[in-house]
């Protein structure tokens, strides 16, 4: 008799990892000889700056950082979080007990319901929405109540039409502004309602902030903090990976009052030993560096967004370009409403990787996201090629 195991229920309950499943049908057609222009994961593809990598041949030489890293991160690390907090968001931090690098802003946010979620609690996540807010509740055994995010709503969530039943069991909630996938941005009014919202009914609010440095207006977008109180009810999660185009470094952190930060501390310090010393003070310079860099890509993000909107208009998306993030999230042209078969068709007819709405929640259903991590060029031959197969 062979032997098997079955899976945790755990396990069972995830769907998918949708950018998985995207890179494998992205892999066959390739293999299958397709030339394939790639607008689904949302990873930059201009390479990481040469002032990190400088920064980090000087850290890796170092036999001092070969060690594993202190549970709260290197202190120059921490350090170079709370000057550029400040800087950017004219909030200071306490580096020793309020500031936790983390191994990227989706490990701290996967961690965080292990610290707060007891099986049966309830976590409010936004529908549509990063796949990790799903996964790390149910990794915690918690129940989740989806927030749909409107296009009529300026894809904010209606806080008001959570009931007081769920409210009863959430100790939890997700918000991620700049967006994604849908690019929208939160305004200061949106905040004061939900930590006024927050404080009333006794909720933690995980605001992701990864996309805070890249925004195509004159008005930055906000860290939560900037609205008083927030420091009481939030935590926040700022990423590297898009700021400084370290995706594969793996490497962020998380702000937030001393009990919250210690709490997600006691999670990780189980789980993990930390991001590598020298990649830690690496992102420390980056931190430094990290305003002229962001200016510059965001400019080029910019042209390709105003070229891919364009393009997509001709072809009849009823598209409106995004205020912020890397990506361009549109209805489905003629009133089409599947996505996964929309996407499916623009990758076997057209070579063409975008991500089905769906794959972020049921409310992101008739819509389609692609991602501006493609150089101009190919957004032109992308364009023609739809016009072909669709």
């Amino acid at each position: 008799m062979s032997f098997f195991l079955e899976e945790s229920h755990r396990l069972k309950s995830l769907p998918p990892y949708l950018f998985v499943e995207i890179d494998r049908m992205k892999r066959r057609a390739m293999g299958e000889g397709v030339k394939v222009i790639d607008f689904g994961i949302g990873d930059p593809d201009k390479p990481t700056p040469s002032f990190v990598l400088n920064a980090m041949r000087k850290a890796v030489n170092d036999p001092s950082n070969h060690h594993y890293p202190l549970d709260r991160g290197h202190s120059e690390f921490r350090r170079s979080i709370g000057a550029w907090f400040k800087k950017r968001f004219g909030v200071s931090w306490d580096p020793d007990t309020e500031v936790l690098p983390l191994i990227g802003s989706k490990e701290g946010i996967a961690h965080l319901p292990l610290a707060y979620i007891n099986p049966g609690d309830t976590a409010l996540v936004p529908d549509p929405g990063y796949p990790p807010y799903r996964s790390g509740v149910l990794f915690a055994g918690g129940r989740i109540h989806a927030l749909p995010l409107k296009e009529k709503n300026g894809f904010l969530p209606d806080l008001d039409s959570v009931s007081k039943d769920v409210l009863r069991s959430t100790k939890l909630v997700f918000v991620n502004y700049p967006n994604n996938p849908t690019g929208a941005v939160a305004p200061k009014a949106f905040y004061r309602k939900l930590v006024a919202w927050a404080r009333e009914n006794q909720i933690l609010i995980a605001s992701d902030l990864a996309y805070s440095e890249v925004y195509f207006g004159r008005e930055t977008p906000l860290s939560i903090f900037e609205v008083g109180g927030a420091r009481e009810v939030a935590i926040e999660f700022h990423s590297l990976s898009k700021t400084c185009n370290m995706t594969s470094w793996r490497i962020g952190f998380a702000v937030g009052r001393e009990e919250v930060i210690t709490a997600l501390l006691k999670v990780k310090s189980n789980v993990d030993s930390g991001a590598f010393t020298a990649i830690q003070k690496t992102a420390a310079v980056a931190l430094k560096k990290s305003f002229s860099f962001s200016k510059k890509t965001n400019r080029v993000y910019r042209k390709r967004r105003d070229l891919l909107a364009a393009g997509l208009k001709r072809l009849g998306f009823p598209v409106k370009p995004n205020p912020a993030t890397f990506y361009l999230f549109t209805r489905l042209p003629g009133g089409q409403t599947d996505s996964t078969a929309f996407c499916k068709h623009l990758l076997e007819k057209a070579g063409i990787v975008a991500t089905p709405g769906v794959g972020f929640g049921p409310s992101g259903e008739g819509y389609v996201r692609f991602a501006l991590t493609v150089a101009e060029p190919e957004i032109r031959e992308a364009v023609a090629r739809m016009k072909k197969a669709l």
